[in-house]
């Protein structure tokens, strides 16, 4: 435990953020209004079913390295580093702030989470955090492939 405290750490911080995206993604698909509301509406639910997917692997592989996953929205609240949803967001707003998270755990991925699983050698983190941040990548390409001509 002690050698994947910093690493159990950052996973937790992931976890955290993945149930934010998961709550934040209930209200765009419930909330979503415009022209594109029934494309944008079965997007979303298709996105919050992965982020739960992607919550449970890492509460699992937080077990399965020795440490144990925080399970309160209190917990989610103060450890992520995304922001909740806010009130009326409009159509545009909604997929830049999508966009926004992806890159911010994208960036965590790749600056904190990558190298601190090579520091213990933990190649199955390791794959698990390139297919987290490599689906990310490609939401975040497809989002502003969306808006670009908005």
């Amino acid at each position: 435990m002690d050698d994947n405290k910093h690493l159990i750490n950052f996973l937790n911080q992931e976890l955290s953020n993945f149930a934010v995206l998961y709550v934040k993604l209930h209200r765009y698909h419930w909330f979503v209004q415009g022209r594109h509301f029934f494309k944008l509406h079965e997007t979303f639910e298709e996105l919050y079913n992965e982020a739960a997917r992607d919550l449970d692997e890492i509460a699992e592989r937080i077990l399965s390295i020795g440490g144990k996953p925080l399970a309160t929205m209190h917990k989610y609240i103060k450890e992520t580093t995304l922001h909740e949803a806010q009130a009326d967001d409009k159509e545009n707003e909604i997929i830049h702030q999508l966009s926004e998270d992806y890159q911010t755990v994208i960036k965590e991925i790749k600056e904190t989470g990558v190298p601190l699983a090579e520091e213990v050698n933990d190649n199955p983190t390791i794959d698990l955090l390139n297919g987290i941040q490599s689906r990310l990548e490609k939401h975040v390409w497809m989002l502003k492939a969306y808006i670009a001509y908005e």
